[in-house]
């Protein structure tokens, strides 16, 4: 009995899910409202709140999906042996692809100012549902334990350094750049992070 109330609540949640992702898409972050979703997903507006407290926690719940599929891929790529670079590259530019197919600029820049919520218990929450830092730290560790990364900083100071730059640079580009893919302005970044900003003699 339990397992099927679970799965139950599972299917209530996903269609909620779903279908705000659907709303937001069709009339914008800001003009759909709580009570739109509720009434879409056929619940009440107290059950939507006691699946998602607000509406930008649906947005988390769907990009934690989404980053959740590009570190699978990454994965299975460290488990295949291919180098952690090109690792870091090919999650790098499929966050990218995700996020401009499946979120767009609008839906894209409030998940990204969701992480930097004036409200320190949702940055919180923001932070924890994307772990994207953690994930990076992840492909970045062979790396270290083959004395290929910089040894002054911490693998989490530099994981968490290149994840502030893939928001930064979302964040760029929803803004300031219409005229440009997200995969291209987010390589621009990647390089400059890697590779560091003084020429080389």
């Amino acid at each position: 009995m339990q397992g099927l109330r679970e799965r139950q609540k599972q299917r209530r949640r996903e269609r909620i899910l779903r279908t705000a992702i659907e709303l937001f898409k069709e009339r914008g972050f800001q003009q759909t409202t709580a009570l739109d979703i509720a009434k879409a997903s056929h619940v009440s507006r107290g059950t939507f709140f006691n699946y998602y407290p607000y509406k930008e926690a649906v947005l988390l719940h769907y990009g934690a999906e989404l980053l959740e599929l590009a570190w699978n891929e990454a994965k299975a790529e460290l488990e295949r042996g291919t180098p952690p670079v090109e690792v870091l590259e090919a999650f790098w530019n499929r966050l990218a692809e995700l996020s401009e197919r499946d979120l767009g600029r609008e839906l894209l820049s409030h998940l990204v100012y969701e992480l930097v919520n004036p409200d320190p218990e949702r940055a919180h929450t923001a932070y924890e549902a994307l772990p994207m830092a953690q994930y990076i730290a992840e492909i970045l560790r062979p790396l270290q334990a083959s004395g290929k990364l910089r040894s002054d900083l911490s693998l989490d100071r530099m994981a968490n350094s290149i994840a502030d730059a893939f928001l930064l640079a979302v964040l760029r580009w929803a803004g300031h750049a219409p005229e440009r893919s997200l995969t291209a302005e987010l390589q621009k970044f990647l390089t400059i992070v890697l590779e560091g900003v003084l020429a080389r003699s």
